[in-house]
Formats: structure tokens, C-alpha cells, sequence
């Protein structure tokens, strides 16, 4: 995982890219995890209100990368929490970004992986087996495709097609 970028800097690199590459997902998602920078490919789960394959995803090996989850951005259920971020952290993966809900926000803090989401919700997710995984996700109207990169730190997220220097 590289730490040693600004996403100011990539937004002034890229700011008159026209090809699509490069994008930047809008400013409304709030750190959870204990780390604030973080990046690496991205992989996907499409799911909404059930986080059966998020789950299935944190709990396997995460070979630093980032985990981006379209929950649709619903405010109803929470698709991440304690249990679920310490499986994160635990085996791997660089981040995890939803645009949804978490919960166990206290607990979340403590875990070594970047976590972002829209909010925090204490309801848990209905368990339905349903979802899909390793799809292109539209993110609050921002397109992220299964092995784009992605790169987060206290200014915001970019999401670009390639690895960025």
C-alpha cells in the first residue's frame, strides 16, 4: 500500500483529463477506520441492505487492496461493523469503502485498515445471500471498475483506471 501521495496532488496532475481515467468520488464520506491514507486496486460488491458478500469478501486474504462496496447509498442498514472491520484489518485489506452504512463505530476506530462510509447506523443488515461481486459499481454517480486503483487520504477519494506515481 502506498501512503506517500496527496490526492491534491493527483486532482492538479489530472484535473483536464477528459479520457474517463481519473476520478474523483464526491465529499460526502467520513473516516471510520484507524488509518486515514490508504490505497491499493480496488475490488467490488454490489448489495443493498445485505452484506452477505461483504462479509465473505473481508474474510478473504485482501492482498492490500481496497474493498468498494455500492450499498446503493442506503441510510437504513449498516453493511460494515466491528466484526466485519476487524476481519478487514485482519486479513489484509488496505480499505474498505462503502456507500452505505456502518456500525460499531467505536470499535471500528481501532482497527489498522482504512474504513469510509456515508454514516453510521446501528441496525444490521437482513442476511439474503444476495448481492454481486467483482462488477463495474456506479459510487454516488462515480463509476469504479474491479481493478481500477484507488487512493484515500484526508482530502477525499480518487479512483483512477492505472496505478498513479
Amino acid at each position: 500500500m502506498k501512503t506517500s501521495f496527496a490526492t491534491c496532488d493527483f486532482c492538479d496532475l489530472y484535473k483536464s483529463d477528459t479520457t474517463g481515467s481519473f476520478r474523483v468520488l464526491p465529499p460526502v464520506f467520513r473516516d471510520f477506520g484507524a488509518v486515514l491514507k490508504f490505497s491499493g486496486p480496488v475490488a467490488t460488491v454490489k448489495c443493498h441492505e445485505d452484506n452477505t458478500l461483504v462479509k465473505a469478501a473481508v474474510d478473504s486474504p485482501g492482498e492490500g487492496r481496497v474493498l468498494v462496496v455500492d450499498g446503493g447509498g442506503s441510510l437504513r442498514r449498516a453493511l460494515l461493523g466491528g466484526n466485519l472491520g476487524a476481519a478487514a484489518a485482519r486479513n489484509g485489506w488496505a480499505g474498505v469503502v462503502i456507500d452505505g452504512c456502518v456500525r460499531d463505530v467505536a470499535e471500528l476506530a481501532t482497527h489498522k485498515t482504512g474504513i469510509r462510509a456515508i454514516a453510521a447506523m446501528p441496525l444490521p443488515t437482513e442476511k439474503r445471500n444476495e448481492g454481486q461481486r467483482d462488477v463495474a459499481v456506479q459510487v454516488q454517480g462515480v463509476w469504479v471498475h474491479p481493478g481500477d486503483w484507488l487512493y484515500a487520504d484526508e482530502d477525499g477519494i480518487v479512483i483512477s483506471a492505472q496505478a498513479l506515481n
